[in-house]
């Protein structure tokens, strides 16, 4: 089958399995010292962030990944005021992180500020102006430097970082190297959160359950959950990790109260019938991750890298 005429994004999900969007039109092509960045307007999911050939969030269903990412792990903590967001160059996990009214400051790091600037431009609907909130404090160096060089102390982390790709920049913030230099930078009972790759049937192993399994030997109480991203083609996981002796699972009251004490207003996904979803995981990745033995680490990183 050809595709019809015009110009096609074309995306491997896997080697035996690729997605293609129709492109409206290109906004902006162009390789920052760091990564290959791209941002279209697609026919079904509207303004698209692609990096290194793999789509990062796109507007139609950004909410669902970014509010997975962000509320679960800000809810796991009683009164989050101080944050530190590592990458999200977007700003979409910014602008979730500041819905929180508790919150009185901020950090993000990044190491790339040309991608910032792009999506500053490009994607408004994105960051809804939340690089310009007072709270907030915007760090271009690399995350690994930053979390060994800070003396600074986070109620919560949140890592939204790119796949590991071997040339890309944020394979070694997937190590257990990293893990246990945020868990010296997390205040007692903090939270730990991370994007970590598709968790469909063909694909857990290839990332999310060897990151749970690296979390897991840093953070005693560690839960996987995910998500249905479409433009994804499959379901997306993360990694929440809490310092604490106890993982006090969060029933569907608890989070809806929480939403309203915080006076959270505006979302699309979360909310405390879909809190409890989350984290019911499907048996063949509950298998899966009993079954994966592996440590990520500097001299053994994991790599996640497909081609059509």
């Amino acid at each position: 089958m050809n595709l019809p005429d015009g110009e096609w994004v074309i995306e491997p999900i896997s080697n035996d399995l690729i997605q293609a969007e129709k492109v409206l039109s290109t906004l902006i092509e162009y390789k920052t010292d760091f990564q290959e960045v791209k941002i279209i307007e697609g026919s079904c999911f509207g303004k698209s962030l692609i990096l290194d050939g793999k789509t990062q969030s796109t507007e139609l269903d950004e909410y669902i990944y970014h509010e997975s990412l962000v509320h679960p792990a800000m809810m796991y903590y009683e009164n989050p005021k101080n944050i530190l967001i590592i990458g999200g160059g977007e700003g979409a996990t910014l602008r979730e992180t500041l819905k929180h009214n508790s919150v009185e400051s901020v950090i993000m790091v990044d190491i790339d500020q040309e991608l910032i600037n792009l999506c500053k431009k490009f994607l408004p609907n994105h960051h809804q102006g939340s690089f310009d909130d007072p709270r907030v404090k915007l760090i271009i160096e690399d995350a690994f430097q930053f979390i060994k060089n800070t003396k600074e102390k986070f109620d919560v982390i949140i890592v939204d970082v790119p796949d590991p790709l071997e040339f890309g920049p944020a394979h070694h913030l997937f190590t257990l190297e990293f893990y246990k230099k945020i868990n010296i930078t997390l205040n007692h009972n903090g939270v730990l959160c991370v994007q970590a790759g598709a968790t469909g049937p063909s694909f857990a192993n290839q990332s999310f359950t060897s990151v749970l399994n690296t979390m897991s030997k840093v953070f005693n109480n560690t839960q996987g959950f995910h998500a249905f991203v479409p433009s994804f083609g499959t379901t997306w996981g993360f990694g929440l990790s809490v310092k604490s002796n106890i993982f006090d699972k969060k029933q569907e009251s608890e989070i809806n109260q929480l939403i309203k004490t915080r006076k959270i207003n505006d979302l699309n996904f979360y909310d405390g019938e879909t809190h409890v979803g989350l984290f019911n995981l499907p048996k063949y990745l509950r298998k899966s991750l009993q079954k994966d033995s592996r440590i990520i680490t500097i001299s053994n990183p994991l790599y996640v890298n497909f081609e059509t």
